[in-house]
């Protein structure tokens, strides 16, 4: 199940839509100063004052449910909202942070479009979805995976999925660790490990496990740029034809645990099985931020760092790329 924000809040909207209710949709259009979600971030509200998603801190959503409940968006054009210092909200609600948010809020009563981007979501195809705020019209469109959010003023596109991905091989206790704080980076995970012994004892809710062979999921799982493969077994039979398998794909991070040592002896292995140095040069090994960390809980928070930060200079570069052939 792709557990992205994005996801969780279409879900909600689809659903109360098809229960033929109408329901408010806000996104962030544009930020300045510290605010605590970007561009892009989603909300969606309820008749009845009920929500999912976020597009601050906490202060800016209660006055979105407040404004909903009293019918101020039951219209069909997009509304530009301001949020923050010198705004006609300011007196009522202020940012905490001292940041400036506009906001895009949508009138929605028809499930079918929103369905139709879950659908792309599922399907791990990305989606555009383009609104004008002169018209109100929306439309949806395939989109590359270099595209990304724009607001200029007269149209807001919102880019939907794939979801991110990670893919485990081995299931200890570190993998544990690492499995509960990807899920809460907007990670659909899934773990592989052969082992029956392992495999009996695997219980993290909202994980898929397989006990299929890792070096055949590779093949399967069909890692892209939105996936990350990290063999965390310490078990050369089980993951050096994983982890060559895994280098001539699209992972934006791959990642072996060991000391270097281990790292050293891993690529003489990954040699033989006929890898050149352009891919060996992709796997992180020993995985994860040099924090001095030793125990499980300590190691994952190091893993998971180093896919925030892999994941964060992967968007920049396509910022970067997209700028200069714009």
């Amino acid at each position: 199940m792709d557990r992205s924000t994005d996801s969780e809040v279409l879900r909600a909207a689809v659903d109360w839509l098809e229960e033929g209710d109408a329901v408010i949709l806000v996104t962030v259009a544009r930020t300045w100063g510290s605010a605590p979600r970007r561009p892009g971030a989603l909300m969606v509200i309820h008749a009845d004052g009920r929500f999912v998603g976020s597009v601050s801190g906490g202060c800016v959503e209660d006055d979105l449910v407040q404004r909903t409940l009293r019918g101020e968006f039951d219209q069909q054009t997009p509304r530009l909202v301001e949020y923050g210092v010198n705004t006609a909200t300011a007196a009522r609600v202020g940012l905490p942070c001292g940041g400036r948010l506009q906001l895009v809020v949508e009138y929605i009563d028809a499930a079918p479009p929103l369905r139709s981007v879950l659908d792309s979501m599922d399907a791990r195809q990305r989606i555009s979805r383009r609104i004008c705020l002169n018209t109100g019209e929306s439309s949806l469109h395939n989109a590359a995976f270099s595209d990304d959010f724009e607001f200029d003023d007269d149209n807001l596109v919102k880019v939907f999925g794939p979801g991110w991905r990670l893919l485990i091989i081995g299931a200890g206790e570190l993998t544990r660790r690492v499995a509960q704080l990807a899920l809460t980076l907007d990670y659909a995970v899934t773990i592989c490990d052969s082992r029956p012994e392992y495999a009996s004892g695997w219980e993290v809710d909202g994980t898929e496990f397989t006990s299929m062979p890792p070096a055949e999921l590779i093949a399967e799982f069909a890692p892209d740029p939105h996936c990350a493969v990290l063999a965390l077994a310490h078990t050369p039979v089980l993951e050096d034809r994983a982890l060559a398998a895994a280098l001539n794909t699209d992972a934006f991070y791959i990642g072996a645990l060991g000391s270097r040592n281990n790292q050293h002896a891993r690529i003489g292995r990954l040699q033989k099985l006929g890898l050149d140095d352009p891919q060996l040069a992709r796997l992180h090994g020993p995985v994860g931020l040099d924090i001095g960390s030793h125990t499980p809980a300590e190691i994952a928070i190091a893993i998971t760092a180093a896919l925030i930060q892999a994941r964060n200079s992967r968007d920049q570069q396509l910022t970067r790329a997209e700028a200069q052939h714009g």
